[in-house]
């Protein structure tokens, strides 16, 4: 039995792993240092093209964050950020962002019966995730979340959800999605 352990521990050290460990956002905290510039240090991206990820699930955060660094999910940017974190590391920056709660609310004449259908049973009327593998879309700029529908439908990006839902959208459909997603107010707290 000792031998069989002393292979499994060093086959996680070899693949670069540890022994999962508590998750610690404080350790989080200081990887986010090189997040903050795109994402913002509490997760409310500073820049366009970034999602903001304060407040996401933080199953959704490693997964993606994981997604980058194998390479089955490409950016020019995050896979070469996350090329160098350890699991340890992926799980300590999700579990800080998702220690943040988002909170949004709908701009003054908008009503939830408006919300785009085909997006409400995940993403929520208010773009708050209602499940766990689905981002937050509260306050996101249009062009982000028109872009990425459009690699959903076009096949650069691929979701057994999201592929089969953008594959029937139109450019003036993914646009008012876009649109109305990026109308609702977001906000971002640190819960700790």
């Amino acid at each position: 039995m000792k031998t069989f352990t002393t292979i499994i521990l060093g086959g996680f050290l070899l693949a670069g792993g540890t022994p999962s460990a508590a998750d610690d956002p404080a350790a989080g905290r200081k990887i986010a240092n090189m997040c903050r510039t795109c994402h913002g240090i509490d997760g409310y991206a500073q820049v366009p093209i970034a999602p903001h990820i304060g407040g996401e699930p933080k199953a959704y955060l490693e997964a993606q964050l994981t997604a980058f660094k194998t390479g089955a999910r490409e950016h020019e940017m995050m896979t070469v950020v996350t090329a160098s974190l350890t699991a340890q590391q992926i799980s300590d920056v999700a579990a800080w962002y998702s220690s943040h709660t988002a909170k949004a609310s709908l701009a003054e004449g908008l009503s939830e019966e408006d919300a785009p259908e085909a997006c409400v049973s995940c993403h929520g009327a208010d773009g708050i995730s209602v499940i766990l593998d689905a981002p937050n879309l509260a306050g996101e700029v249009n062009i982000y979340i028109d872009t990425q529908l459009k690699a959903f439908r076009s096949g650069r990006r691929t979701h057994e959800i999201m592929s089969e839902v953008a594959a029937h959208l139109s450019d003036m459909e993914i646009r008012a999605v876009a649109d109305w997603y990026s109308n609702v107010k977001l906000e971002i707290t640190n819960s700790n």
